[in-house]
């Protein structure tokens, strides 16, 4: 998401004169955060942060809101061979072929790619070869230098510089990773909140969720 709000933020903020300040975490940090008591009015997260029930009861009654999804990737560092993942038995073999995959376990896209390993029936093979990484970025550095062979991600993060990415999860075993949003049930502006939901599913923002390789809604 941060790519969005990079190019998102400024626009909001000059369009509805309210000014963003924007936290950003793996699914654990964001449940932390929102359990903290630290104030917020919004949040904009993986799905999986409202299935914490201490993290859900602290926002207001009611549905969220599903603003983007993406799926899931794999990727090897520019020049290095592609290896074949077009069907569910070609990923599962060009998985356990790999000496080392990047990922970030601890987060909702790490919670999906552990339940397609499961879909494949390789959950304990994969455990030897898994290299955690604190952060995407970190997963982009380690697979363009090599240190690990595959990256395992959401398939916009893994467009970068020094990647190239092998395609997405076949359709069988593929996961998408939700952000929704919902209002803080103790909102100070609970109108601006709306406010930004409203834009996050509007023309502009839908735009650029698009142009990051996401899918709106």
């Amino acid at each position: 998401m941060a790519g969005i709000w990079t190019e998102m933020k400024p626009q909001f903020e000059q369009a509805s004169g309210h000014k963003l300040d924007i936290f950003f975490g793996t699914t654990p940090n964001l449940i932390k955060e929102a359990t903290s008591g630290k104030p917020f009015d919004l949040a904009v997260v993986p799905a999986e942060v409202f299935q914490d029930a201490a993290a859900r009861a602290k926002f207001a009654a009611g549905p969220s809101i599903d603003i983007t999804r993406v799926g899931l990737g794999v990727a090897v560092r520019s020049g290095a061979a592609r290896p074949d993942i077009s069907t569910p038995e070609a990923l599962k073999a060009a998985l356990l072929k790999a000496d080392s995959v990047a990922s970030i376990p601890e987060s909702a896209t790490g919670y999906s790619i552990a339940r397609a390993f499961e879909r494949m029936g390789i959950t304990e093979q994969m455990k030897a070869k898994m290299k955690a990484q604190p952060n995407p970025a970190q997963v982009v550095a380690v697979v363009a230098k090599g240190d690990a062979e595959l990256g395992l991600f959401l398939i916009n993060v893994l467009t970068a510089p020094g990647l190239e990415v092998v395609g997405p999860f076949p359709a069988e075993v593929q996961e998408n990773v939700v952000f929704t949003a919902a209002v803080a049930s103790d909102a100070e502006n609970s109108a601006a909140a709306k406010a930004l939901i409203e834009y996050l599913r509007g023309p502009f923002a839908t735009a650029i969720i698009k142009s990051k390789g996401m899918n709106p809604g």
